[in-house]
């Protein structure tokens, strides 16, 4: 991604600016409802006009109040994936998916139909009536039609609201995987703290509408459970398993997970709760837990009576956490060695 913005806008009472620019892939713009999330996604997409300042994306000047451009929304090729889907009622959902590739020049049109029609899992779809699709499916069909029109920038604003938690992690695989598989800069809007650390490497954080800071995703997950947030929830990927007796195996960067819970997919999301992971100093002579996994401590951060352990182990990130009284009697510091004990059944699938 390569956007700038420098913007200001008076909006009845509420006042936003905003000046940043952007390089990574897929970001996040996050803050609570009235931080100024949606009215920056309108200035983008030039639904709503700024009083000065500049937009630049990939290049192009899209917004300049000194020089009075200010390009219209279908001049900017940057798509948008509304909290509602707003297909076209009246036709099918193959012509739904076409119509901004029938729209974008062909010498712009850099990705097939057929491939993303595979990779978003819509083969069985095409000929439906949008009318006749679930929550999840309309979202799915929405992203393919934006894809299609080849953008410069795609705009998600809170795409996953309204859908139940089953469905959301049913159609998170499937957005990565199109991010992935494309190559498409995201902005991807949302108050939620585990979305933004599913979809996005990058947080901008507004509050009252000011941009008041800027950080890797997993930063922002931290301060939030240093901050008395959330618990925090390790999230792991895991491939395809195989069968270990009545268990499952999974690959997890150089080493393997042992779980009670099987995946049918190449891509299998699991949740792990940092009050589940149990460290020892020594490997303990008898344990019930599956997993036991040699690591190195990174860091410790939190605040009161929760002690975040961010473990390096083998070549892949888990945080434990524990109470302080842990830390000082294990004697733990960055550069420890330690034992990370996890339970088959601790990690929850999600999805």
């Amino acid at each position: 991604m390569d956007l700038e913005v420098d913007v200001e806008k008076q909006h009845g009472d509420f006042h936003f600016a905003a000046a940043f620019s952007l390089t990574q892939r897929r970001c996040g713009i996050f803050g609570p409802s009235g931080s100024g999330k949606s009215t920056l996604m309108h200035i983008l997409a030039g639904l709503l006009k700024p009083d000065r300042g500049t937009i630049r994306l990939a290049g192009q000047t899209l917004f300049d109040s000194a020089a009075g451009i200010n390009n219209p929304p279908e001049k900017r090729r940057i798509g948008v994936v509304f909290q509602h889907s707003h297909l076209f009622p009246h036709i099918s959902v193959q012509r739904n998916l076409l119509y901004g590739w029938q729209r974008t020049a062909p010498a712009e049109r850099r990705i097939s139909p057929e491939a993303l029609i595979e990779v978003l899992g819509l083969r069985p779809l095409l000929k439906r009536g949008v009318n006749r699709l679930s929550g999840g499916e309309r979202q799915r069909v929405a992203l393919g039609r934006t894809v299609l029109a080849c953008p410069h920038l795609i705009l998600m604003d809170e795409p996953l609201t309204g859908l139940d938690e089953e469905l959301k992690h049913q159609i998170i695989p499937y957005l990565k995987r199109v991010f992935q598989e494309f190559d498409i800069p995201l902005l991807f809007i949302s108050h939620s703290l585990r979305e933004m650390r599913l979809m996005t490497e990058e947080v901008l954080v507004f509050r009252q509408g000011a941009l008041e800071g800027r950080m890797l995703t997993e930063e922002l997950a931290r301060n939030s459970m240093a901050a008395g947030g959330e618990g925090y929830a390790n999230l792991l990927e895991l491939g395809r398993p195989r069968a270990v007796g009545d268990l499952w195996a999974y690959a997890w960067g150089n080493t393997e997970l042992i779980l009670t819970d099987p995946g049918d997919s190449d891509e299998n999301l699991f949740k792990l709760d940092a009050r589940d992971i149990v460290l020892f100093k020594n490997h303990p002579q008898a344990t019930s837990a599956r997993n036991l996994l040699t690591c190195k401590v990174v860091s410790l951060f939190g605040v009161n009576n929760r002690v975040g352990v961010e473990l390096l182990c083998g070549d892949r990130h888990l945080i434990a956490q524990i109470v302080p009284e842990s830390v000082r009697e294990m004697e733990i510091v960055e550069g420890s060695e330690l034992i990370a004990v996890i339970k088959a059944s601790s990690f929850r699938k999600l999805g």
